[in-house]
């Protein structure tokens, strides 16, 4: 089964060790995910895979994929990685790049809003859903490029309460039956990143 085995990540590492990830060696282990930390740049810079052919729209990490590692246990409360958000500026061609690699679409949506409509496409590597939003129609040239990550916790209010004022108040997630609340920028993180209720 094709799973996602590293994200390369241009956090510093002492900024996720006081956002409650446990860091061991410049890397936290989050559903067998190695985020490997300290990387020149902004956000998600890379990924590698297992199980799966090279995926041209996204950025490939450099050192071979590594073994996978169990969830210990963040004191934020963090205990999978629920989704990886990736945004393309054309979305047939990336859902053909995803496909062409032996990764099949799950589904499509519609989004956004009447004067900016998006539509997203929803892959599953591994435990991990990667959702890519595009244009519904239109598209431009360019590269997809990965936008934020979404956590799984055990309790939202747990969470909450250690992150503080850095995490912005919770809301009603698309998923029936879940919340979400999103890291506040001012918690140091060069990525988007959002804490998710477990699935009911």
């Amino acid at each position: 089964m094709a799973e996602i085995a590293s994200l390369v990540v241009a956090d510093p590492p002492e900024i996720w060790s006081a956002l409650g990830f446990v860091i061991a060696d410049g890397a936290c282990s989050i559903s067998g995910i190695r985020h490997e930390l300290g990387a020149t740049g902004q956000g998600v810079v890379a990924w590698t895979l297992r199980g799966a052919d090279d995926i041209s729209e996204l950025p490939l990490g450099e050192s071979a994929p590594p073994v996978a590692r169990p969830t210990p246990e963040h004191p934020n409360g963090v205990i999978a990685l629920d989704h990886v958000v990736v945004v393309t500026p054309d979305l047939d061609r990336s859902i053909d790049a995803f496909e062409s690699a032996g990764i099949r679409l799950r589904r499509t949506r519609d989004a956004g809003t009447p004067q900016r409509p998006r539509r997203q496409a929803f892959f599953k590597l591994g435990d991990t859903i990667v959702e890519i939003i595009g244009p519904q129609t239109a598209s431009r040239p360019g590269q997809a490029w990965f936008y934020g990550l979404a956590f799984t916790v055990a309790d939202l209010d747990a969470t909450a309460a250690f992150l503080g004022e850095r995490l912005r108040p919770a809301q009603n997630a698309v998923q029936s039956g879940r919340r979400i609340a999103t890291l506040d920028r001012s918690a140091g993180s060069t990525i988007p990143l959002a804490f998710m209720s477990p699935t009911q």
